[in-house]
C-alpha cells in the first residue's frame, strides 16, 4: 500500500475550466477548503489561469496541465495529490484513464458518475489495483447519489438506536425539488442509451438493482415505473428518473458494509406528486408522469431525438444556471421504513441549493475533504466504494455542518 500522506496537495480539481468544475473550485475557495492544500487541473493552462483570476483564487492554488486521454500526464498528476475530484464526464467517455491512474497510484478519487454500466465495469477492473495501492475510488458523489445513499444510512442508524434492528424495507421518495438536472447528467444518460443500442444485452444490467454488487443478488425489488399510492407517505407517486442509479448505489452500500440491513433488504425510489388532501390531483399527476416517462424512454431510444437534444437542449461547455437560479433551488427527500413491530420511521433530507449544480458542487467537495481528513485507511481501506459505505455517518455530519444538507427524523 502506498503512503500518500506527504504529497504536495491534498486535493486536485480535475476539469476546473468546465461549469461544474469551476463551481467546485469556487466553493473550495470561499469555504476555505477546511485548510486543505489544493490545485486545479485541465487541458489548458491559459483557461485555468483565467478561472483562477476570475474567481480570485490565491496564487497558492497551482495550475496543472493534463488531458483526460493522456495516461502518462495523468499518472504524474495523481502522484502529486492525496485525492482527485473529477467533474469531467460522461465518465464512460473520459473517466477510465484517470480512475485507473488513481487506483494504481494510491490516490483517492471522487466523481459525479451516475452511469451504472461504466461503474459496473470499473468495479471489476479497478478493485484489485485499488486494494493493492490503498486508493479509495468513490463514485456518485453529487446529487446522484449522496442524498439517497446517505439518507438510507442515516435512517438505518436511527432504526438501530430506536428498535435495536434495521428496517427490512425503505422507501425513498423525492417530496420536493426545484432546479434542473445538470447537463452532465443528461449527457451521461444519452451515452448510456448509445451503449445499450450498440450492445442490447446491457439492458439487463440497467434493469438489475444489484448490478453493482458482483457475486450477490438479493430479493425481487419493487418496480418504479408506474403511478401508485404510497400509504407510508400518504401521497401518490410516479417514476423518478434517477432511481436507476440511486437504487443500485444503496444496495452496493449495504453489500460493502457486510449487509447490516440484511441480505433480503428492499429499497425503492419514486417522486411524490400532489399534496396531502389532494389525492385526485396527485393521482392525475402521477399517471401523467408515468406516461411521460414511458414516452421519454421511447423518444430517447430514437437516434434523431438524441441528436436534436445534443444540439439544442444540452448545456454547452461552460454553461449552466446563474447564481440566482442555483441559490433559489432546493430539494427534500423522505426515507421511510417500517420496523418488525409495524412502527414507521422517517428521515428527511433537505438540500438548500439547486440539486444539479449548487448542491452538487458542495457535496463532491466535502466528500473529498471527508475522505482525506476524516476517514483513515484502517477504517476504509483501498477499493471501489460508495459514499455511504466509505464514509457513512462521518460524511452525514460533515454535510450537515458545512454543505447545506440537513438530516432529521420526522416527528
Amino acid at each position: 500500500m502506498k503512503d500518500n500522506s506527504n504529497r504536495e496537495f491534498d486535493l486536485i480539481v480535475f476539469g476546473a475550466t468546465g461549469f461544474t468544475g469551476r463551481l467546485v473550485a469556487e466553493y473550495l475557495h470561499l469555504s476555505g477548503a477546511a485548510g486543505a492544500r489544493w490545485a486545479i487541473a485541465g487541458r489548458s493552462l491559459d483557461k485555468l489561469g483565467k478561472v483562477r483570476d476570475e474567481l480570485h483564487l490565491p496564487a497558492s492554488v497551482a495550475l496543472l496541465k493534463a488531458d483526460a486521454s493522456d495516461a502518462a500526464a495523468l499518472k504524474a498528476l495523481v502522484a502529486r495529490t492525496r485525492c482527485v475530484i473529477t467533474t469531467v464526464g460522461p465518465y464512460q467517455l473520459y473517466g477510465e484513464p484517470l480512475a485507473t491512474a488513481c487506483a494504481e497510484g494510491g490516490t483517492d478519487y471522487v466523481d459525479l458518475c451516475g452511469e451504472p454500466l461504466w461503474m459496473a465495469r470499473m468495479i471489476d477492473k479497478l478493485t484489485p489495483a485499488a486494494q493493492k495501492s490503498g486508493a479509495r475510488i468513490v463514485f456518485s458523489c453529487g446529487f446522484d447519489s449522496i442524498p439517497f445513499d446517505l439518507g438510507v444510512v442515516y435512517l438505518q442508524a436511527e432504526a438501530e438506536k430506536r428498535f435495536g434492528a434495521p428496517l427490512p424495507e425503505v422507501r425513498g421518495r423525492v417530496a420536493r425539488v426545484k432546479g434542473t438536472a445538470s447537463g452532465g447528467t443528461l449527457a451521461s444518460m444519452m451515452e448510456t442509451i448509445e451503449a445499450v443500442r450498440r450492445e442490447p444485452a446491457l439492458i439487463k444490467v440497467m434493469a438489475n438493482p444489484f448490478a453493482l454488487t458482483p457475486g450477490f443478488k438479493g430479493p425481487r425489488q419493487p418496480g418504479g415505473q408506474t403511478a401508485d399510492f404510497d400509504d407510508w407517505a400518504d401521497h401518490w407517486s410516479g417514476p423518478f428518473f434517477m432511481a436507476t442509479i440511486n437504487t443500485k448505489n444503496v444496495h452496493r452500500s449495504n453489500a460493502l458494509r457486510g449487509h447490516p440491513w440484511g441480505t433480503d433488504f428492499i429499497y425503492s425510489e419514486k417522486l411524490l406528486t400532489g399534496k396531502p388532501g389532494q389525492a385526485d390531483k396527485g393521482r392525475k399527476k402521477a399517471v401523467a408522469l408515468a406516461r411521460f416517462n414511458k414516452l421519454q424512454n421511447l423518444a430517447l431510444g430514437f437516434g434523431p431525438t438524441r441528436a436534436l437534444l445534443r444540439r439544442f437542449v444540452l448545456a454547452k461547455p461552460g454553461e449552466g444556471p446563474d447564481k440566482a437560479a442555483r441559490e433559489a433551488g432546493h430539494y427534500e427527500c423522505w426515507f421511510t421504513g417500517k420496523s418488525a413491530q409495524g412502527e414507521l420511521l422517517r428521515a428527511v433530507v433537505k438540500g438548500d441549493r439547486d440539486p444539479g449544480y449548487g448542491s452538487t458542487c458542495k457535496l463532491i467537495s466535502e466528500t473529498a475533504l471527508c475522505l482525506v481528513q476524516d476517514v483513515n485507511r484502517d477504517a476504509t481501506p483501498g477499493g471501489v466504494w460508495t459514499p455511504g459505505a466509505a464514509m457513512g455517518l462521518a460524511l452525514v455530519r460533515r454535510l450537515h455542518e458545512r454543505a447545506g444538507l440537513t438530516f432529521e427524523i420526522a416527528a
